[in-house]
Order: structure tokens, then sequence, then C-alpha cells
């Protein structure tokens, strides 16, 4: 049985002695768990609790073990990768410069630029790599940044929508990447909107509503029509996926 790597019991994270959201979860290597829910649901920023960014305010949250209220960051982003929805604007740097930013948790070490030339390999954009990243598309850009996350070789990689806004190939070959990164045994936390990737990718699945976990569980288990009203607010109709069989929710509304 694999190792669990990442563990919350009755995690509560937030500001200013308010709880945004609060949740237990279990992630083991090699395993996909999505998270999916309404906007405003307490996504972002539960994965943002999990990779340290945002006060852990009740509860207790492990990496490997470790206590992460405990761990240095420099330990935190040995353990844990987090790859933003919305990144913040950069400087004027390079693709290459971007993906050994990935390196920095590491130290200086003689493999670096081997290893950040591998990442950007694996996400096929080598060829970007003396590129400004102010010079990409949109699509370019999330290779690049998934990139600097396989360069920082973490066992647990946290995702906010890593494929959104993207065309069906590009959104193709960033699943592809991170589903072998699942078969080499990282873990991967993923929030997605798009409920058919999400049923295709995840061995489970954890429903957010106002804060709290709604429904968990395998995609059959809780991706059925009424759960999802009851979710979201809004019909559905599930199918079953003519090739696999999961269930594919698609909306059941006369525009």
């Amino acid at each position: 049985m694999a190792p669990v790597v990442l563990e919350a019991k009755e995690a509560r994270f937030g500001w200013r002695g308010r709880t945004v959201v609060r949740a237990s979860l279990s992630l083991k290597a090699g395993g996909w768990v999505s998270i999916i829910g309404p906007n405003g649901a307490g996504k972002s920023t539960l994965l943002h609790g999990l990779a340290g960014l945002i006060p852990l305010m009740a509860g207790r949250v492990t990496l490997l073990g470790e206590d992460l209220s405990k761990l240095k960051p420099r330990r935190r982003a040995q353990l844990v990768s987090l790859m933003r929805q919305i990144q913040s604007p950069v400087y004027p740097f390079t693709v290459y410069e971007i993906v050994l930013q990935g390196r920095y948790p590491h130290g200086k070490a003689p493999q670096d630029e081997e290893k950040a030339l591998q990442a950007l390999a694996r996400v096929r954009a080598e060829h970007l790599a003396e590129r400004p990243f102010s010079a990409l598309s949109g699509g370019e850009r999330q290779k690049v940044w998934l990139a600097r996350l396989i360069a920082q070789e973490t066992p647990i990689l946290l995702l906010d929508e890593p494929a959104a806004h993207l065309d069906p190939a590009v959104k193709h070959e960033i699943y592809q990447v991170l589903k072998g990164l699942c078969r080499e045994g990282r873990a991967v936390l993923c929030v997605l909107h798009d409920l058919s990737y999400a049923s295709l990718l995840s061995d489970e699945l954890i429903l957010l509503k106002e804060g709290r976990v709604f429904a968990q569980g395998a995609p059959e288990e809780v991706l059925t029509p009424e759960t999802l009203e009851a979710l979201y607010g809004a019909p559905f109709t599930v199918l079953p996926h003519p090739e696999t069989g999961k269930p594919l929710p698609l909306p059941s509304v006369s525009l």
C-alpha cells in the first residue's frame, strides 16, 4: 500500500481569527485527489494553507510525517510545491531562469542547470529556454510554471487550475505530464473546475461548499446528479464515458 505523504486532520485555515476553510484529507504517494466546488468555496485557500502560505488556525497538517507548522520555509519547499492559478507578475527573466528558480530549495548544486533543462524538455518547452517569459502565450507560460514545479522535485504537488483557459491540445499535454509524475510516485492535489477532467484524472474527489467538505469519495460515488445539484445549485446530467465508464457530468440546462 502506498504511504500517506500529506495528511490534514480537522485543519482550519483563515485570517484575523476567522476560519475560511476547514477540512480533513489524506494524500498517498502516486495518488491524485481533486478539489471541486463553486466559486468562493475555499478551494484555493485550502491549497495555499496546505502549502504553508496561510496560517493554520487549528488542527494538524503533516508532510511525510513532519508537522507543517514546525517546518522552516526551505524544508517545506523541499516537500511540497505549489502552482498557483494566477501567478504574480515577474521581472524580465528568461524561461530558463524561471525554471531554475525551482531549484532554490535544494541550494546551489552542480546538477541544477541539467535539472532545469530536463524539466523544460519534459513539458516540450526546451526550445523556449532563452525567450523572455513575458513574450510567451498563455499555454506556453503554463508549461513553464509546470516545468519549474517539476524542477523543484517535491514528492507533493499542489496545483490550482493548472490548465485553465487553455486549448484542448495543451490541456491534454499538461495532464499527461502530471499523470506521468503520479506514476513515478509523486502525489497530486489539484483544484479543478472542469468536472470531466476531475472525473477522469482523480482517484478521489473532495467537494467543498462554503468552506466545508460537502462530500468526499471516488468519482463514481460523488459525481451524481443529486450531489452536484446540491453542490452547485444547478441541474446536471451524468453520463458514462464511452471509453472508461467514468462519470461525465454535463449541465442539464436549456439555453
